[in-house]
């Protein structure tokens, strides 16, 4: 069946593990967040790896280790996660990229366009602390 929206499972395991960790104290582990979301606990460590690279997490090592967020709930958006993991989302015109369209008006009447820009701000406007 075909999806007009599709999130990428490391999007949603950013997003929901994000979550997870803002509500835990002191921190939560790889394995605890791979049993909640139901993913693989490497590609959660891989997924928390890089969001600790890109200074949201706090990585703490040894038996009582796990993640902590490095900025307060309310200062990270789901927008600045689901850009560390997927790139920034790009606003474009044509959903196929096209240059110069064949025809006067645009078949597709710029919904991608307006889809997108509605998404970007959605996550945009969304905040950990809104989770809590």
């Amino acid at each position: 069946m075909s999806k007009v929206l599709a999130i990428s499972e490391a999007a949603s395991i950013a997003l929901h593990g994000m979550i997870l960790i803002a509500k835990s104290k002191p921190s939560m582990n790889v394995l605890q967040i791979a049993e909640v979301t139901g993913a693989s606990r490497h590609h959660v460590a891989k997924i928390m790896q890089r969001l600790a690279k890109n200074n949201y997490l706090l990585s703490h090592r040894g038996p009582s280790g796990g993640f902590s967020l490095k900025k307060k709930p309310g200062e990270i958006t789901f927008l600045e996660i689901y850009e560390a993991i997927e790139g920034n989302i790009e606003i474009t015109e044509c959903p196929l990229n096209k240059q110069i369209c064949p025809f006067d008006k645009c078949i597709m009447n710029n919904v991608a366009n307006q889809l997108t820009l509605q998404f970007r701000e959605h996550l945009r406007k969304q905040t950990l602390d809104q989770y809590i």
